[in-house]
């Protein structure tokens, strides 16, 4: 059973506002491409994901086969609820949900959160702060309440319960880790790999 991923992300201009004491907006901009640039080749390496969908308003460097589901903006719960209402459509068996700042993030954690969204019904990788959702695998076919913004975790949790599901938490480093703030953004610039990209 592959899974469709989907990755939503706002309009490049609006991302990451938080760092705007700390980095121009084109620096901002950069990071934002680069993130998800780094999402979708891990998403696109995964042995579990047969189809990778971004969500957005704008298409911008998103590369041309991967397909850009228009997001209304209504709200990223909204959103992704049009998506799964579409994908069932197209008997897609299993949807995961990653968002695109995770610069961490790995085919093989991907692999480890669909897998077992697949023998749970649903899995769900925290943030650092064990409060937030930074990615879930729903592998069920009942509608679900997307939950996503304070507290998302407990609610995501309380979602799967209430639709007969089996949730798994899985904590997975990449999984983990996505750059909201300045400190956020200290620990990125100790990353060889983010060197690397800078060089």
């Amino acid at each position: 059973m592959e899974a469709c991923a989907l990755i939503p992300i706002k309009r490049r201009s609006l991302c990451k506002t938080r760092l705007a004491a700390v980095l121009p907006a084109r620096a901002r901009l950069e990071l934002v491409r680069s993130m998800l640039a780094t999402v979708l080749s891990a998403a696109a390496a995964a042995q579990t994901v047969r189809q990778v969908i971004i969500i957005s308003p704008e298409r911008d460097c998103v590369p041309a086969d991967v397909p850009v589901l228009a997001d209304t903006g209504e709200s990223l719960n909204r959103a992704l609820t049009q998506a799964q209402d579409m994908l069932r459509d197209f008997a897609c068996p299993a949807l995961v949900v990653l968002p695109a700042d995770l610069p961490r993030i790995t085919a093989a954690e991907i692999d480890t959160l669909v897998r077992a969204g697949r023998s749970s019904g649903f899995a769900l990788a925290p943030d650092v702060a064990g409060t937030g959702t930074n990615a879930l695998c729903l592998a069920a076919a009942q509608p679900f309440r997307f939950q996503f913004g304070p507290d998302s975790r407990r609610l995501h949790l309380q979602e799967a319960r209430r639709l007969g599901l089996n949730p798994q938490v899985i904590s997975l480093a990449g999984l983990r880790f996505d750059v909201d703030t300045p400190a956020d953004l200290e620990l990125l610039d100790q990353d060889p790999w983010h060197a690397r990209r800078l060089a």
